[in-house]
C-alpha cells in the first residue's frame, strides 16, 4: 500500500513531462494532427569572428538581453579551444542577419552560427581550429548538414560583413572535408566562361559585384582588397571559379 502514492506521483510526473515537451497548440483552434510535417532544420553552418577582446566579453555580448543590438550564436570557441553553446541547435540564433546564399534569404532560420574568439587581426589558434573541426564533425553528422555547406559571414552578407576574414584557414577545413574548395590543379576556363554566373552558382549574391568579389577573394585567396575593389576578375579568380563550378 505504501508504494501506491509513489507510483501515482511517478505517473503524474511522466504525464507532466510529456505535456512540457508537447509542441504548443493554439487554444482557439481544434487540433487535428497531420503526419505531413518535419522539424525545422539547419542547412548551413556560418562561421564568424567575434571582433572583441576576450571570450568573456563575447559571452556577455551574445547573451545580453538588454543590448540595443541583440545578437546571439549557437556556439562560441575560445582561444584555448573550449566550446561554449549559447543557443540550442533546434532554435534560431540571431547571428546571420540580412543576407543571401544561393536561394536562401532567411539565413537565421536556415543556419547554425559559430563565433570564434578573434579580434579580426590575428591568426586563429590551433586549439580553435581543432575544436572547430570537431564541432563541424558533430554538427554535420548529427544534424545531417552537408559537409560542403560551411560558409563565412562575409559570404552571405558581403555588403555588411568581412568575418571570418582573410586569415581564416578555409584550406584546413577543406582538407578535412568541410566547405567548398577547388580540387586539383587550377586551369584557365574555356572561352566564353561567365565568371559572374559562376559566382551565382557557387552561392554569392552578386547584386553588389565589388562586395561579392571582395568576399570571394577573402575566402578563396586569403586576401582583402578593401572596399574600393574594382569588380573585375583576375585570372586566378576565374581559375578558382571554373574549378568550383566543375565540381
Amino acid at each position: 500500500m505504501r508504494k501506491i502514492p509513489s507510483l501515482l506521483i511517478a505517473s503524474l510526473a511522466l504525464g507532466l513531462a510529456a505535456c512540457a515537451t508537447r509542441p504548443p497548440r493554439n487554444p482557439i483552434a481544434t487540433f487535428v494532427k497531420s503526419p505531413n510535417v518535419d522539424e525545422r532544420k539547419a542547412q548551413l553552418i556560418v562561421v564568424h569572428y567575434t571582433e572583441q577582446g576576450s571570450v568573456d566579453e563575447s559571452i556577455k555580448t551574445l547573451s545580453d538581453a538588454n543590448s540595443p543590438h541583440r545578437v546571439s550564436a549557437h556556439y562560441l570557441l575560445g582561444k584555448d579551444g573550449h566550446i561554449y553553446q549559447l543557443v540550442p541547435d533546434s532554435q534560431r540564433a540571431w547571428q546571420a542577419g540580412a543576407g543571401r546564399w544561393g536561394t536562401m534569404t532567411e539565413l537565421n532560420s536556415a543556419s547554425i552560427g559559430i563565433e570564434i574568439d578573434n579580434n579580426g587581426n590575428e591568426p586563429f589558434t590551433e586549439p580553435q581550429v581543432q575544436a572547430l573541426l570537431k564541432l563541424l564533425g558533430d554538427l554535420t553528422t548529427r544534424l545531417h548538414i552537408p559537409k560542403t555547406s560551411v560558409i563565412g559571414h562575409q559570404d552571405l552578407a558581403p555588403t555588411r560583413k568581412i568575418d571570418p576574414g582573410p586569415l581564416f584557414p578555409w584550406k584546413r577545413l577543406a582538407d578535412a572535408g568541410y566547405g567548398q574548395w577547388p580540387q586539383g590543379e587550377l586551369a584557365d576556363p574555356p572561352a566564353g566562361f561567365d565568371g559572374w554566373m559562376a559566382m551565382r552558382v557557387v552561392g554569392y549574391d552578386i547584386r553588389d559585384r565589388a562586395a561579392a568579389l571582395r568576399a570571394f577573394r577573402m575566402h578563396y585567396r586569403g586576401r582583402d582588397d578593401g572596399e574600393k575593389l574594382a569588380p573585375e576578375f583576375q585570372p586566378e579568380d576565374l581559375q578558382i571559379l571554373y574549378a568550383l563550378t566543375r565540381q
